[in-house]
């Protein structure tokens, strides 16, 4: 069954990826509202977007398997339940233990519906021209969720912080009641679910963070030292388990390129820079400026022009450019706000120009940095590698995001106790303190510098070309249309019986001098139906994939085209 693009479908789908958005927006924004209502320390109060971030980036690949194995429309519908379910738990919780566990939950629950969401999008709309249109309304929602929750945050906060998770209860109820009216089940190859690859991964992850985050108060304490020494065992008892998995969750093959490599290390990197900025901000605004929770976040929304804007014209000059002199670019221009922010941040400056300038400029240049490396992550791949790279390099942006800001976290801590500083609530500092408590949000700013220098020398190691990323956007348009290879009106049409007299136009991304290849000969057996592999999604009316392309080309020419292509393209 196809469904109309402005259907009840894609509202469904895109209205769950809104209400995630919106979550982890206006979390970050009410941080220091809960943080002083369950006089929680500054520390522990970042558990509460760490938690979530952790489970969500830990557990996505499992997620998206789940979908896989016992259907997506089920599983779409059981993590939006369970989204719905644990936003009312932390909207009713009553101490700080409570918040964080409902925090977990509902990450977990948000890494089964993520992946699903993204999978329903690709099997419930016609490939072509409905799929890619169906795409870009469910991405959108990722612009317009970030701006709105800066401004519905800040009007929800001032009621109470209760509110910013209680509202997701009625939203997600219509979500998951809509989903089971507006949405067919889609089942893809049924697959082993290598839950102890995702169980290790994620208790690693979360073990190392624990240690950095308690760190600050005493590094050689047993907690530290074995949270340490435990998530370092699992994280390589994960290495171990995933490559001897027949279905890992995580496949290997697919760091082999070290291009490729250094472009998911920079992702990680520039989401700890967005993460930090994100709520060290808000909580530099609210807790020692003195921001009201609106205010706050009317004061962030340039950050999302900027970085509007930066991604506009980043996305043109990738295809003019090697993709690591954008990001260089972009790095210098975050590392020049972050700096500027830090040579400010004791003198409790006035909105503009002390936060207004750096905050458009850090976004400008978060712009110009993050869209080259997300394009260079699938730079010079086939669309049947373009799903398993996406999926990594969302997983990459969560872990980031939850690991720097605990790093930073506890660099904050440590620089304000060092100043004379305490762990308590802010509401309760002195003037001292309160010195101390901003020289240490100033280290945060300056630590984002120190990151976005890392990030630069790390993207001094990516080689690709504009080319490459063409051939990328090619596969990623591909992929999304429900193509594989070429566009549909590139393709020659052969002859009834015997070979095409047109001459194949060439493939987009291709070099012009590429050498001409032999005459291909027409399959006399007609077009091969694909076997589909672990990555592969079905067709939208369930039935089998068949390659058109096969028609003129036999599977064994088509893959030695493109690698061969691809090998010129690397060296």
């Amino acid at each position: 069954m196809q469904h109309k693009v402005l259907g009840p479908a894609i509202f469904v789908l895109s209205g769950m990826q809104l209400l995630m958005v919106l979550d982890g927006t206006v979390a970050a924004l009410a941080l220091p509202k809960m943080r002083d209502a369950l006089s929680l320390s500054e520390s522990n109060a970042n558990w509460i977007i760490s938690s979530y971030v952790l489970a969500f980036g830990g557990l996505m690949l499992l997620g998206g398997r789940l979908g896989d194995t016992f259907g997506r429309r089920r599983m779409f519908v059981i993590g939006v339940l369970a989204f719905t379910a644990t936003s009312l738990l932390c909207g009713l919780a009553q101490g700080e233990a409570m918040l964080i566990v409902g925090r977990a939950l509902q990450g977990a629950s948000a890494a089964v519906a993520a992946p699903t969401a993204m999978a329903l999008v690709a099997t419930t709309f016609a490939p072509g021209k409905p799929r890619s249109q169906a795409f870009a309304i469910y991405a959108a929602m990722t612009g317009i969720g970030s701006v709105a929750g800066l401004i519905l945050g800040g009007v929800l906060t001032e009621l109470s912080w209760r509110l910013v998770f209680l509202i997701n209860v009625p939203i997600g109820l219509v979500v998951g009641v809509g989903a089971l009216w507006a949405l067919a089940e889609s089942q893809g190859e049924r697959l082993s679910l290598d839950v102890p690859g995702a169980v290790l991964g994620t208790l690693g992850c979360t073990l190392l963070v624990l240690a950095v985050n308690e760190g600050p108060q005493g590094w050689v304490r047993p907690i530290v030292v074995g949270s340490f020494i435990v998530g370092t065992l699992a994280l390589i008892a994960f290495v171990v388990v995933e490559r001897r998995a027949r279905n890992p969750i995580l496949p290997f093959t697919l760091f082999d390129n070290s291009n490729r490599v250094a472009a998911l290390i920079a992702i990680l990197l520039s989401s700890m820079i967005m993460m930090c900025m994100a709520v060290f901000i808000s909580l530099y605004l609210q807790g020692i400026l003195k921001y009201t929770p609106l205010q706050s976040g009317m004061a962030v929304v340039p950050f999302a022009f900027g970085l509007g804007v930066a991604a506009a014209i980043a996305s043109k000059l990738s295809l003019m450019v090697q993709p690591r002199w954008l990001v260089l670019a972009g790095g210098a221009v975050i590392a020049a706000g972050c700096m500027y922010a830090w040579s400010i941040a004791t003198d409790a400056p006035s909105y503009f120009p002390g936060i207004g300038m750096p905050v458009v400029v850090i976004g400008f240049g978060v712009g110009l940095a993050v869209i080259p490396l997300t394009l260079s992550v699938v730079a010079g791949v086939g669309p049947n590698e373009i799903g398993p790279l996406t999926a990594i390099a969302q997983v990459a942006q969560q872990l980031g995001g939850a690991v720097g800001l605990v790093a930073v976290g506890a660099a904050v801590t440590s620089r304000a106790l060092s100043k004379g500083g305490t762990t308590a609530p802010v509401e309760t500092m002195n003037a001292r303190q309160l010195a101390a408590q901003a020289d240490g949000y100033g280290l945060a700013f300056a630590s984002c510098a120190a990151l976005a220098v890392l990030a630069a020398c790390v993207v001094m190691f990516m080689r690709f070309t504009p080319e490459e990323v063409a051939e990328g956007q090619a596969a990623q348009q591909a992929a999304d249309a429900g193509v594989d290879g070429e566009e549909p009106e590139a393709r020659p049409v052969p002859a009834a019986n015997g070979p095409s007299s047109q001459k194949p136009a060439p493939r987009r991304g291709y070099r012009p001098d590429d050498p001409p290849t032999e005459p291909i000969p027409v399959r006399p057996d007609g077009p091969r139906p694909r076997t589909p592999n672990e990555w592969s999604l079905p067709a939208p009316d369930g039935g089998p994939f068949e390659d058109e392309d096969d028609e003129r080309l036999g599977v064994a020419e088509t893959g030695r085209i493109f690698m061969s292509t691809r090998n010129r393209h690397s060296r």
